[in-house]
C-alpha cells in the first residue's frame, strides 16, 4: 500500500484509479472467497493452497515486467484470485487441525502472522521502494513464498478433504460472483447514475444468490448458517469493522506522503506503528478468547477503535507526529482486540465438516469489507476531489476527503461494537 503513489506516478494514475490498484485486489478476493470454500473442501485443502501459491510467485514475476497501468491490475486480478484460495485455506486447516478448546489460541498465533506481515510490510516496502522502486517490492515476497511451498509439499502429510461427494454449485458461484462485481463495482462510482442502476441491480442478482442457495442440495453458501445468531452478529461485527478500519491505512499513508511530504522510506516506518501493537496484542486476545466471553473482548476492540477514528477524523496540515502514533496505538491496540476472539465466534458456530464454508465467511466479510472501505474512500474522492492527480493545489481537498471519510468509518466501528454485543446474548 505504501508504495501506491509511486506506481500511480509511474503509470500517471488519477486518485481514482490509484485506489482501484487495492480495490480490484480486494474485489477479486471478495468474489472468489465463497466458491473457494466449497472448491477446497472437494478437491482437498492442502492441494489448493499449494496450487494457489504457485500461481501466485509466477503471477508476482509477472507483474514487475508491465508496462502500463492496465497490465498491472490484469496482475491485480490474478493475484486476487490466487490469495482468494489461501486465505480460505490456511484458515480452515488451522481450524481442522486444532481441537475447540485450542482454537482461539492457533487463531490467535495465525493472525498475528498476519500482522507481523502488516508490520514489516510498510517498513520494508517503504525502504525497498524508496531504494530500489516498487518492483522490488512486488518481488520481494516470492523467495518466502518459495519456503511456504517447500513446508506444504514436506512437512504437512494430512490432507483435508469436506466435500469429496458433493458437487460444486456453479449456479451460486455465477449468481454471488455476478451480483457481487456488480454491486462493489456501482458502489465505486455511487455518485454517478450508472452507479446507482449497478448497485441496485447487484443487490437483486445478490438476493436472487440467497433465494437459489437456499433451494439446492449442497449451496456453494449454506444461507441458513445465518439463521445463527451467533454466527450472524459475529460476521456483521467483521464486516463493519473492517469497513470501519481498512481505508484508514492508505488515509495516514496519503496524510504522511502528500501533506507531510515524508518519503516512501520514512511514512513505511511510522506506519509501523499500529500493526506491531497488532502482533503483541493479537495471540494474547486469541488465549484470552478460550476463557472469557470472546464478543466481551471483540467490543472493547473495537470501542478503542471508535476512539482512535474520532482522533483520525482531526488530521490536518497542522496535526503533529505525536498525536498522529498516539492515535494509531490505540487503533492497532483496538483491532488486535477484536480480530481473533471475532474469528473464534465464527469458526466455532458451525459444524467441524463446515470450517472450511466458514472460513469462507470469514475471507468474504474481510475482504468485502475492506473493498467497500476503500470503495467509500474513493467516493468521498469523486464527490470532494473530482478524478484528478493529486497534486499540491487539491491538497486541501485531500484533507477535507480523510477527515469525512473517517467520521463515517466511526458509525461503522459504533455499528460493530453493537454487532459484537448482540451476539452475547446469542450464546
Amino acid at each position: 500500500m505504501v508504495v501506491v503513489p509511486s506506481i500511480a506516478g509511474e503509470f500517471h494514475m488519477s486518485n481514482i484509479v490509484q485506489n482501484w490498484v487495492i480495490i480490484i485486489f480486494l474485489l477479486v478476493v471478495a468474489v472468489l472467497s465463497v466458491p473457494a470454500g466449497q472448491i477446497s473442501g472437494k478437491y482437498g485443502l492442502k492441494k489448493v493452497t499449494i496450487l494457489s501459491v504457485i500461481l501466485f510467485i509466477i503471477i508476482s514475476i509477472v507483474n514487475v515486467l508491465v508496462t502500463s497501468s492496465e497490465q498491472f491490475l490484469l496482475c491485480r486480478v490474478v493475484l486476487g484470485i490466487s490469495l482468494s484460495f489461501i486465505n480460505v485455506t490456511s484458515m480452515a486447516m488451522i481450524v481442522s487441525a486444532f481441537a475447540p478448546e485450542e482454537r482461539g489460541k492457533a487463531l490467535g498465533i495465525n493472525i498475528t502472522g498476519v500482522y507481523v506481515g502488516l508490520s514489516l510490510s510498510p517498513v520494508l516496502g517503504g525502504i525497498l521502494n524508496y531504494q530500489l522502486g516498487w518492483r522490488s517490492v512486488v518481488l520481494f515476497g516470492v523467495p518466502f513464498l518459495f519456503v511456504i511451498l517447500a513446508l506444504l509439499l514436506t512437512k504437512i502429510d494430512e490432507e483435508w478433504i469436506t466435500f469429496e461427494d458433493v458437487a460444486l454449485d456453479y449456479k451460486g458461484s455465477l449468481f454471488y460472483g455476478v451480483g457481487m462485481v456488480l454491486f462493489m463495482y456501482g458502489f465505486t462510482i455511487l455518485n454517478e447514475p450508472l452507479g446507482v442502476i449497478l448497485t441496485v441491480v447487484g443487490i437483486i442478482v445478490l438476493l436472487m444468490f440467497a433465494f437459489v442457495e437456499l433451494r439446492v442440495d449442497n449451496p456453494v453458501f449454506d444461507i441458513r448458517f445465518f439463521k445463527n445468531r451467533k454466527f450472524l452478529s459475529a460476521n456483521f461485527a467483521s464486516l463493519c469493522a473492517y469497513l470501519a478500519t481498512f481505508a484508514v491505512t492508505t488515509i495516514l499513508n496519503y496524510h504522511l506522503q502528500y501533506i507531510k511530504g515524508f518519503d516512501s522510506q520514512l511514512s513505511g516506518i511510522i506506519l509501523l506503528v499500529a500493526p506491531i501493537c497488532q502482533v503483541i496484542i493479537a495471540p494474547i486476545a486469541g488465549r484470552l478468547s478460550d476463557r472469557y466471553v470472546p464478543q466481551i473482548l471483540a467490543a472493547i476492540g473495537m470501542g478503542l477503535g471508535t476512539v482512535s477514528l474520532v482522533l483520525f477524523s482531526f488530521l490536518d496540515f497542522a496535526t503533529s507526529l505525536e498525536f498522529l502514533v498516539i492515535s494509531m496505538i490505540l487503533y492497532g491496540i483496538g483491532f488486535g482486540l477484536f480480530s481473533p476472539p471475532n474469528t473464534n465466534v465464527i469458526m466455532g458456530s458451525v459444524p467441524p465438516k463446515d470450517t472450511s464454508v466458514a472460513s469462507a465467511a470469514v475471507a468474504t466479510m474481510r475482504t468485502v469489507g475492506q473493498a467497500m472501505s476503500m470503495g467509500i474512500l474513493t467516493l468521498v474522492f469523486a464527490f470532494i476531489m473530482g478524478n484528478v492527480a493529486i497534486t499540491p493545489e487539491v491538497h486541501p481537498l485531500l484533507v477535507q476527503s480523510s477527515q469525512i471519510t473517517c467520521l463515517i468509518c466511526v458509525a461503522l466501528c459504533v455499528a460493530s461494537v453493537f454487532a459484537s454485543l448482540v451476539g452475547v446474548r446469542s450464546d
